[in-house]
């Protein structure tokens, strides 16, 4: 199959570049696929998303279950902080703002946190809304794509550590910057469970890192694990700067193309390829050394 035109614009990106530069024609690499369309020994891939700041509040659902949710090794790091936050939250509101960070207006999100024992969960992929994840938009991906997507999601969460798309979770109000009184700093509780946790979890393939800085402080893959890790920025091309706006939506784009596309990369490289195909405009190098994570650039004029 002929190599699509890059000079041909996707949406919102501009003819891809490396350097700067028009790259010459490449040979296109075979596909690489999804769960379901590849043969079972080829890897799979591990997407880390932050959480949305704000949360669909489900109107129905049982209370959670601690039991029910994915990385067991996790429970007794979950526990402990949803028994301080709970307390907390149930005690003088005003000092529950301030350790929150929650302005006047936001003042039902402790009322929120104080009923999470009882509050109705929903999967958690119909929790989390926002920039990111109207830009992925779940609800309206196929079922083949959707079941990529509860496979490859992970969403790192201040209260939950992380938590699949499928896992189901209350509405709540954590932010992995927040310091409890008993615990501390979140990022920091939940490091030494992420790292006994998640290079499991991250397998053999390509780790995609879609994670804001600090929820990326909770787990920073080492080693051979970082050696397949890809982290994101997005910068708008005009002024090389990185904008919230952008940034977000462009990152659900980016999963969300995948995604439909069944596309599987196995390491880094592999993933940059996918994403020239898809139309983004990439920029990336490898890292001087083994043992590092790729950082790859993606260029966006606008978003609609």
């Amino acid at each position: 199959m002929p190599r699509p035109d890059r000079s041909h614009r996707r949406g919102s990106v501009v003819a891809l570049s490396t350097t700067g530069a028009d790259l010459p024609p490449r040979p296109v690499p075979a596909p690489v696929r999804w769960p379901g369309t590849r043969p079972k020994e080829s890897p799979s891939v591990l997407v880390l998303l932050p959480p949305s700041e704000g949360k669909a509040v489900p109107e129905r659902g049982v209370p959670l279950s601690l039991a029910s949710l994915s990385l067991p090794g996790l429970a007794g790091a979950r526990e402990a902080v949803l028994a301080e936050l709970v307390e907390l939250c149930s005690g003088d509101e005003d000092k529950a703002r301030e350790v929150l960070g929650l302005s006047e207006g936001l003042r039902g999100e402790v009322a929120k946190n104080a009923g999470l024992l009882t509050a109705p969960a929903r999967p958690a992929g119909e929790i989390y809304t926002g920039v990111l994840y109207d830009a992925l938009g779940l609800a309206s991906l196929d079922a083949a794509a959707h079941r990529r997507a509860a496979e490859a999601l992970l969403v790192f969460s201040g209260l939950w550590g992380a938590v699949r798309i499928t896992d189901p979770i209350p509405s709540y109000r954590c932010p992995m910057g927040v310091k409890l009184p008993g615990l501390g700093a979140l990022a920091g509780h939940w490091r030494g469970p992420m790292a006994a946790v998640l290079p499991e979890v991250a397998g053999d393939g390509l780790v995609l890192d879609l994670r804001s800085a600090a929820y990326a402080a909770a787990w920073r893959p080492k080693g051979e694990v970082a050696g397949r890790t890809a982290s994101v920025r997005v910068l708008h091309a005009p002024t090389r700067k990185v904008v919230s706006h952008f940034n977000k939506a462009t990152k659900g784009r980016i999963v969300r193309s995948l995604l439909t596309a069944g596309a599987r990369p196995r390491n880094p490289a592999e993933l940059v390829e996918a994403l020239r195909d898809l139309g983004f405009v990439v920029e990336a190098e490898p890292p001087a050394g083994g043992g590092r994570a790729w950082s790859l650039d993606v260029l966006v004029t606008e978003v609609h």
